[in-house]
């Protein structure tokens, strides 16, 4: 028996569905009454926490009734990523239709046995995003076909029954929701139901019907239906074996979220909400510069008058974004950001398209916050997470705006994501969300966070806070010579256009 089941469910309130229901389904009746409450609004929870977040996943796979519709730029071959596996195929034995549409750029061949398993149910269908045609020698598709490979679907949504929706910055892995050993990435999310949801939904079929959505009969080697269970079986029983699996699944029952959830005491924030997308011509770049993300998510969010926080793993603002901040300092808006400190990225080529940026944005009055690697001692001394072992690096991407409208989604503020992959992302027009946001830069990014200033002679100097008083540090803190000299090596390279 498959998590998932009812024999096996271990999430409060995950609820038993009669197959075979009429009319609404028990989704759309559970919120009924509050999205008729709030005509024109959206309900909206962030999940900052990532058990909330898997949680929050497993319920809407565990209740849909009709349909799951799943977009995701990474599903790893993990321990949370094998349990979502297996509630969707969970779902497809009640009834429900389940759509699966993978980017193709971080499957894996293991992973490729998994899709094909799945997409061989009666009511799976996989589909994978620009795909690569070598499966076992991608490198030979790079370097042939780099122009076309190199544009990936970063999109990420979770929707069910096309009434309740899970949009952010989030991918399908461990180290997302709270379960790696070796790193955790601090991201947020966003529950969703009311008419968002309908945006959504519609915005994933316009990406599963494009051309560049191959069915996985024509991408993957076909597995018989009867070895399905076998494969997801055998995943189960092997990640139920690590220890850390037994940790979790305690840490997954401690959640509330779902039992809010069904019982309706979840609280959601009532606001209008707007989704922000890029069409899925960008891939091959034939869509037009003003349907493009970065200029619907301008519409939507306004031109900031008094306050920006923006909070972005991977920024890479350009000359160009440079430019636009410097001009919002300039007419008085106090303008902070915050990005992974050079210890803390995963990604060191994407530091080095930033590094040269932060001295004319501090010159400008801009506050720049890096956020600290926290690793295992660090963690334990603070008290910060349920795993220990972990280290934590940024992944999210937000945008809060005079404390009134707030972005979330799959966004990074660099050029990759402005100019190469798709991306999408809600704008909630929410003085309670945006006040959440600038809240965390008050309360937790001081305390977690190096604030970069400019020191003597235009040096750069990182602060940070102790009980003691503030540490000074005069060169990146927590790297070392060789660490330091790739980003500057790197950062003279013509490659800004690819990070």
């Amino acid at each position: 028996m498959v998590p998932g089941s009812e024999q096996t469910s271990s999430l409060p309130g995950a609820a038993a569905i009669a197959p075979g229901e009429t009319g609404a389904t028990g989704l759309e009746r559970s919120i009924a009454s509050q999205v008729a409450a709030h005509p024109g609004r959206s309900g909206i929870v962030a999940l900052p926490d990532g058990l909330d977040a898997f949680a929050a996943r497993m319920h809407l796979a565990r209740s849909a009734e009709r349909s799951l519709d799943v977009q995701y730029y990474i599903w790893a071959d993990d321990l949370t990523g094998t349990l979502l596996f297996e509630a969707l195929h969970a779902a497809a034995e009640r009834g429900v239709k389940v759509r699966l549409l993978l980017d193709d750029n971080n499957t894996s061949r293991r992973l490729d046995a998994m899709l094909a398993a799945l997409d061989a149910h009666r009511n799976v269908e996989v589909r994978l995003f620009n795909p690569f045609r070598l499966r076992r020698h991608r490198w030979l598709d790079f370097l042939f076909d780099f122009a076309r490979l190199h544009r990936r679907m970063h999109n990420k949504s979770f929707t069910a029954d096309r009434v309740a929706t899970i949009v952010g910055g989030r991918n399908v892995g461990d180290e997302y929701f709270g379960a790696a050993e070796e790193r955790l990435f601090v991201d947020v999310d966003v529950l969703a139901i009311g008419p968002v949801v309908t945006a959504v939904a519609d915005d994933f079929e316009r990406y599963w019907a494009c051309a560049w959505a191959r069915p996985a009969t024509q991408v993957l080697e076909p597995v018989p239906t009867s070895h399905l269970l076998a494969v997801l079986d055998e995943a189960a029983t092997r990640r139920r074996s690590e220890p850390l699996a037994v940790a979790y699944a305690a840490g997954l029952s401690a959640s509330t979220i779902v039992a809010e959830l069904v019982s309706g005491r979840l609280e959601f924030d009532w606001a209008v909400a707007d989704l922000v997308s890029d069409p899925p011509s960008k891939v091959v770049d034939r869509a037009e510069s003003t349907a493009l993300l970065p200029a619907s998510l301008r519409v939507a969010l306004g031109d900031p008058e008094h306050t920006l926080d923006l909070v972005s793993a991977y920024f890479v603002p350009t000359r160009t974004g440079v430019d636009a901040l410097i001009a919002l300092a300039g007419q008085g808006t106090r303008v902070r950001i915050l990005t992974n400190s050079l210890e803390a990225t995963d990604v060191t080529v994407v530091h080095a398209g930033y590094a040269g940026r932060r001295r004319p944005l501090l010159e400008a009055g801009i506050e720049l916050f890096e956020l600290q690697r926290l690793s295992a001692q660090r963690r334990r001394r603070r008290g910060k997470g349920r795993f220990g072992r972990s280290a934590t690096s940024l992944h999210a991407k937000t945008i809060a705006v005079d404390g009134a409208r707030t972005f979330v989604g799959s966004f990074n503020f660099d050029p990759r994501s402005a100019r190469l992959n798709t991306e999408m992302g809600l704008v909630i027009h929410s003085a309670r969300l945006a006040t959440q946001v600038t809240q965390a830069f008050d309360e937790g990014v001081l305390a977690h966070a190096y604030q970069v200033r400019l020191a003597d002679r235009g040096r750069l100097a990182w602060y940070e806070r102790r009980l003691a008083g503030p540490i000074r540090h005069d060169v990146e803190p927590g790297t070392g010579v060789g660490r330091r000299t790739l980003v500057r090596v790197l950062s003279w390279l013509p490659i800004e256009w690819l990070l």
